[in-house]
């Protein structure tokens, strides 16, 4: 058995077990079973060590981050998690990283229940690849494409936590002083370790017209939601729910990682007025007829993330 085969076999082999899971790690392919009368959704995201997480960031958050960012995409669709498989790029056979990362994987399996089945494991530079696959009832996947003229812009918890979070870890936070030490560990805990809003799934099928995970910020993603759709939307900066600790940062600050910062893995849903919002479920906007997002609050150059932007 290979060196690669071996390292597979120590800290990854050991996470696919469920009963849809037929054939798991170790084949040429995975076999799942499907519920009767689903369809599947499935989604892929890539994390690069110096792009979406800061170099020797600890691997069980590396893993934490990869996982919660892929399955945060099957909640935006209502779509039950069935499996994953994962490519990971390591610059050398490493033992302890691939233990560390273990852990966290172990962790992420049982929250999201997403066994990993298969995937690949190569030598470059780090990075890791998740692809999710989940299951939704015929014709009942939540697109992006639903949205219409008087629906509101409702979003899911709190924002602004991951991007503030990784200015703590990257010393980049001007006001950190007003951060008592529990405020800045929340922070940094919703960017290593966000969550998956799995839970909302059948809240959401039965209730939205139109969601998207929050990964580059609300501006650029209420901007997706509303170009899909074919219709305007309006944000009321006022209206954005903020942590008790993003609370503690000066306004303009907070206000631009509420609306720009990304990385939350939280949900921008396009909610009917007719429907009760829930606790943590919080309007922030409505949708309208026309085209683009108007914000009461959009500072110069404030846009959301780009990979590609200049």
């Amino acid at each position: 058995m290979g060196r690669e085969f071996q390292l597979i076999q120590r800290h990854l082999a050991l996470f696919g077990a469920a009963p849809q899971v037929r054939v798991g790690v170790g084949d040429d392919g995975a076999v799942l079973a499907l519920p009767p009368d689903t369809e599947l959704v499935v989604s892929t995201d890539t994390l690069v060590e110096g792009t979406h997480f800061p170099e020797l960031t600890l691997p069980e958050y590396v893993a934490t981050r990869a996982v919660a960012a892929a399955a945060s995409d099957l909640a935006a669709m209502a779509a039950e998690p069935l499996a994953m498989t994962l490519a990971l790029t390591l610059p050398a056979a490493d033992d302890l990283w691939l233990h560390s990362f273990s852990e966290g994987l172990a962790r992420v399996v049982k929250q999201f229940a997403l066994p990993l089945v298969g995937g690949d494991l190569t030598r470059g530079p780090l990075s890791v690849t998740v692809t999710v696959i989940g299951t939704v009832p015929h014709g009942r996947a939540l697109c992006r494409t639903g949205a219409r003229p008087g629906d509101r812009l409702c979003v899911t918890h709190t924002l602004g936590d991951a991007a503030a979070g990784l200015a703590v870890v990257s010393g980049h936070l001007k006001s950190l002083e007003a951060l008592t030490p529990d405020e800045a560990l929340f922070l940094e805990d919703r960017f290593y370790q966000p969550t998956a809003r799995l839970d909302w799934v059948g809240w959401l099928r039965d209730n939205a017209h139109a969601a998207i995970d929050i990964s580059d910020g609300l501006l650029a993603d209420a901007g997706h939601l509303s170009s899909a759709s074919g219709v305007g939307c309006r944000i009321d900066s006022g209206r954005l729910p903020l942590s008790s600790a993003l609370a503690s940062v000066e306004k303009t600050q907070r206000l631009t990682w509420a609306l720009a910062g990304g990385d939350d893995y939280e949900l921008a849903v396009a909610v009917p007025p007719a429907v009760d919002l829930p606790e943590n479920l919080t309007q922030v906007g409505e949708f309208v007829s026309g085209a683009g997002v108007a914000c009461d609050y959009i500072p110069d150059g404030l846009t959301g993330y780009d990979h590609f932007g200049i």
